[in-house]
């Protein structure tokens, strides 16, 4: 096994093993990726005002994201077929996250149902909800987190209609994965992954199998989404959705500065600022550029977790500098389970905490609570 030293190494192990139209599902964006690589470049572009001559030992990473201890400011974001990047990867990354002391997010769109990971943990996890055209399947899946004792329900808002995503659209994305003449000789290449996710516990939609028609069908992932996902998704939705819910809920996709306002009305926990990682509306504002004038507009009202191109714990400390209170990693977390299973989900979040935690001493911080704009330079 080659030294790894950082995310970028894990996601390198994992474009060499994992199938490539599962791979590209998790590293693309939609259309010309214009705001997939902003997440990225406009979080290298912050730069950490090194401090010295204070003293920064005993430091902590410790804090809590919407009422959860966590042992650094992180939760796993909810990432759609999951369980494709690694056989049962939906529990492996549940298991790992509790182990490490993070919340863990089981998307709806996750290949291990609600059940099976409620069955592998001792602890509660989050679950995120789609709300679909059938508003009583959307309810069936809320009262099945309930009975999985789900700690908090992530409704996510961007997904009213799907943002073409060029690469999966060319590589015949299918759930479960179908093969064509290119996907055939690219599986040969990677035997060790097709006979991993064979043995897997499922290979389509766990939470969606006999539930809605054609979820498990060979048909191409974009047309059924296409003929899924509500575009009349509102706000009086989400009321509803809180009325049935009960417990903690976590509002994702917001990144303007209105629609937060609005959300700070709903008797929502938190919000998550997030585009989607870049693989819904192409052109937008990056989620970090997004994230200063929200947190100054509600941050008093409402907790904000931020969403968006962290790949390093250095990224996690400049969320935290511009209002966040904790931080969602997705394509870090697949990278990193489709590289090594448990073991990678594990190793990723070593790195993560590592990396926050001297970034942390070389900005002069004890505490990863301190961290505010002082701890970055002026543009």
């Amino acid at each position: 096994m080659p030294v790894v030293t950082n995310i970028e190494d894990l996601r390198q192990l994992a474009k060499k093993r994992v199938a490539k139209a599962i791979f590209d599902y998790v590293d693309r964006g939609s259309y010309e990726e214009v705001t997939l690589h902003a997440n990225k470049n406009d979080l290298d572009a912050l730069k950490f005002r090194q401090r010295v001559a204070i003293n920064v030992d005993q430091r902590s990473t410790r804090s809590s994201m919407v009422g959860q201890e966590v042992t650094m400011p992180v939760a796993i974001a909810p990432v759609g077929l999951t369980g494709l990047n690694w056989a049962d990867g939906e529990i492996l990354g549940a298991r790992a996250a509790e182990k490490f002391g993070i919340p863990f997010t089981l998307s709806t769109m996750s290949i291990c149902s609600i059940e099976d990971v409620a069955s592998a943990v001792a602890k509660p996890f989050w679950f995120q909800l789609y709300v679909m055209r059938d508003r009583g399947f959307a309810a069936s899946l809320i009262e099945r987190a309930k009975a999985a004792r789900c700690s908090a329900l992530v409704l996510t808002l961007d997904l009213q209609i799907q943002g073409q995503r060029h690469q999966d659209l060319k590589n015949g994305l299918a759930v479960p994965p179908r093969l064509t003449l290119g996907s055939f000789f690219d599986v040969l290449q990677k035997p060790s992954w097709a006979l991993n996710v064979l043995g897997g516990k499922r290979r389509s939609f766990g939470n969606l199998e006999g539930q809605v028609k054609g979820a498990d069908s060979l048909t191409t992932l974009s047309q059924w989404i296409a003929g899924q996902f509500d575009p009349t998704l509102s706000w009086d939705d989400v009321a509803w959705v809180k009325e049935r819910w009960g417990g903690k809920l976590i509002l994702k996709g917001i990144l303007d500065v209105e629609d937060a306002k609005i959300a700070a009305t709903t008797g929502a926990d938190a919000i998550v600022v997030s585009n989607h990682g870049g693989r819904q509306l192409d052109g937008t504002v990056s989620s970090i550029r997004a994230l200063p004038e929200i947190a100054a507009a509600v941050g008093e009202r409402i907790e904000i977790l931020f969403d968006g191109g962290i790949q390093s714990g250095q990224d996690v400390l400049r969320a935290l500098a511009l209002g966040a209170k904790g931080t969602m990693i997705g394509k870090a977390f697949a990278w990193s389970l489709g590289a090594m299973g448990e073991a990678g989900v594990t190793k990723g979040l070593e790195i993560l905490r590592n990396e926050l935690d001297v970034t942390m001493a070389l900005c002069g911080l004890k505490d990863v609570k301190e961290a505010s704009p002082a701890i970055l330079r002026r543009a």
